[in-house]
């Protein structure tokens, strides 16, 4: 018995001979994708991997490891090699009307009351239906999609019809419960809008891509008492507040003749504001307000395009930033954007703070990116779940190449990502480890339907 365990004991301590590696070869571990890329931004943390690969199963990120040892260690029933992408997390639109695509382009060049009450309600009021929700969004969702977008923070009527497009997509989604004062063809009251808005989250309960929020239109649509049964919503169903605040000097002159207070100021004072709450354009905020929105955790979805578009200003970010204010990137709708293209939101962005500034370093490439994904997703509640290329969450993801002559050299991808590629240059995209987008063709037939 001594000779036996004398002998166990030299085996395990004798370095191993060629024969004995074999024997002691642990077996690759069965997985369903493993992306290789020649670089991985993961956003949290801020690091750029070179060469490495990214484990996926079952929907989800298992591992970021050096693209030798992924080979030897997972054995995957799909193999995607990347020689020259840049692989990041989804992007995350934090502010769209989606089926507004179908009104792209028909009121240019307005400012927007006049653009909202002489053009865009009356063609909702006139055309809008469930059928025109349903083809609106899809159109929205293969746009988006194609530019490497995975997950979007809808406002507009008839969410069945969203949500329906949304399921034939495979993309994420966080839809609105709209609430207005006024009646439209989806619903007569404020009660009428957010009992069928309730319904329909009702209904979608069992769809793991799809979430809702409580949508109040703006301060200037939406009266105290319904803000309330707003709140108590809110607080009850653990639901973000998302809502449109000073996006013109306009809105906050007549907020404070009407309620001798800011719009933000009212709303503080009613309990909407908070870390669910998030604040669409805030383009038009002082000091103290500013410092009112921090103090809360509010977040703040910035719409550089349809800023400068309907000529309401430039957001104060640099100083929101400096604030930690949560802020995230969103297209707004085709009508007052005519692009859902976050690609130009990032680099748009960065421009901009960088010129009302006349700092350079306003607001550098890393972080343009990080409010285009994990900010996003912090803001709808789902930075536990998306925004970043992190063990355990879900596999949203987006591969951008940056082979072109245009992207050479290339010093630094995430410079490359924010200031010279675009959404043409996203190949494939992956929603919860299902790949949506495959060598730039969309993978829906329905959708594939709307390109021809």
């Amino acid at each position: 018995a001594l000779l036996v365990e004398l002998s166990v004991i030299c085996y395990f301590n004798t370095p191993p001979t060629p024969s004995r590696r074999r024997f002691m070869t642990t077996t690759p571990e069965n997985i369903d994708l493993l992306i290789e890329a020649r670089w991985i931004a993961a956003v949290d943390p801020d690091v750029v991997y070179t060469n490495h690969a990214v484990a996926v199963h079952e929907g989800r990120i298992l591992n970021i490891l050096p693209g030798n040892q992924a080979r030897s260690r997972y054995q995957a029933k799909e193999r995607i090699t990347l020689d020259e992408h840049i692989l990041i997390p989804g992007l995350v639109n934090l502010h769209t009307h989606a089926a507004m695509s179908l009104m792209r382009g028909m009121a240019d060049d307005l400012p927007l009351m006049e653009w909202l009450q002489k053009h865009i309600w009356p063609t909702e009021a006139e055309h809008v239906s469930a059928q025109f929700v349903h083809d609106g969004t899809l159109l929205a969702c293969a746009e988006m999609l194609k530019g490497g977008i995975t997950c979007f923070n809808d406002m507009y009527f008839y969410p069945e019809a969203a949500a329906a497009a949304v399921s034939k997509t495979g993309m994420r989604a966080t839809l609105g419960i709209t609430t207005l004062e006024f009646p439209t063809p989806y619903a007569s009251d404020a009660d009428d809008y957010l009992n069928k808005g309730l319904a329909v989250r009702e209904a979608c309960r069992n769809n793991p891509l799809i979430g809702f929020c409580l949508a109040p239109h703006a301060p200037y649509t939406v009266s105290d008492n319904s803000f309330e049964k707003i709140r108590i919503l809110a607080e009850q169903l653990n639901l973000p507040i998302h809502c449109h605040i000073h996006e013109t000097r306009q809105e906050v002159d007549d907020g404070h003749k009407q309620h001798q207070q800011a719009p933000i100021e009212r709303l503080h004072r009613l309990g909407l504001l908070g870390p669910g709450f998030i604040g669409v354009h805030g383009v038009h905020l002082n000091e103290r307000e500013l410092q009112l929105i921090a103090s809360t955790g509010s977040s703040i979805a910035h719409c550089p395009t349809s800023n400068l578009k309907l000529a309401s200003g430039f957001a104060p970010v640099v100083r929101m930033r400096q604030l930690g204010i949560n802020v995230g990137l969103g297209t707004d709708g085709a009508a007052s954007n005519n692009r859902l293209d976050l690609f130009g939101e990032m680099r748009l962005a960065a421009l901009l703070a960088k010129g009302t500034t006349g700092n350079a370093a306003a607001l550098p490439a890393h972080e343009a990116l990080r409010m285009a994904t994990l900010n996003g997703a912090i803001a709808l509640g789902l930075g536990h779940e998306i925004g970043s290329i992190t063990p355990g969450k879900a596999a949203d993801l987006c591969a951008v190449s940056l082979a072109s002559l245009e992207n050479r050299p290339c010093f630094d991808p995430v410079s490359h990502l924010v200031h010279v590629a675009g959404r043409e240059s996203v190949t494939h995209v992956w929603v919860a480890g299902k790949c949506c987008i495959d060598h730039k063709t969309l993978r829906n037939t329905e959708q594939n339907d709307l390109e021809s």
